[in-house]
C-alpha cells in the first residue's frame, strides 16, 4: 500500500485503521518524501515485542529508536493516529500510549506514505 501524492503538512494528523494479520511478524508505516527518504519509519515487531522507529536519508538508515511499550496483538483491528509536528512525530497507539520520534529532516510536508508487512489498511484519514 503506497501513496506518492500525500499532502500532509506540519500540524496535521493521519488516522490509519486496519487489521493485523494472524501470522504477522510485524508491520511498517513509512512517512517521508519517498521510500528512500523517510522522516518516520514506524515498525512494531512481534518477534522482539518492540516498536522500532527510524529515519532514512538518501537510502541510508539512521539511528534506531526502540520503545518497549508493545500493545499490539495478532489478528486485532487497530487505529493509529500519527501527529506530524514541526519538530517531531507523535504516534498514538491503540491503548492510548504515545511514541515520540524527532523530525530529523525538519520536513514541513510529507508526500509519501507506505504500509507494508502484516497489516491491511481498511481506512485512513488526513
Amino acid at each position: 500500500f503506497e501513496i506518492f501524492n500525500l499532502d500532509m503538512k506540519a500540524g496535521e494528523s493521519l488516522k490509519i485503521k486496519g487489521k493485523i494479520s494472524e501470522d504477522a511478524n510485524g508491520f511498517v508505516v513509512n512517512l517521508g518524501h519517498s521510500s528512500s527518504d523517510l522522516a518516520l519509519h514506524f515498525n512494531p515487531r512481534f518477534n522482539e515485542s518492540v516498536i522500532v522507529c527510524n529515519s532514512k536519508c538518501s537510502k541510508a538508515w539512521q539511528q534506531e529508536h526502540r520503545d518497549n511499550h508493545f500493545s499490539f496483538s495478532k489478528g486485532s483491528t487497530i487505529k493509529l493516529v500519527i501527529e506530524f509536528l514541526a519538530d517531531k512525530f507523535q504516534v498514538k497507539l491503540p491503548d492510548g500510549h504515545e511514541v515520540e520520534f524527532p523530525n530529523r529532516h525538519s520536513y514541513d510536508k510529507i508526500t509519501y506514505m507506505g504500509v507494508k508487512g502484516g497489516f491491511r489498511v481498511t481506512s485512513f484519514k488526513l
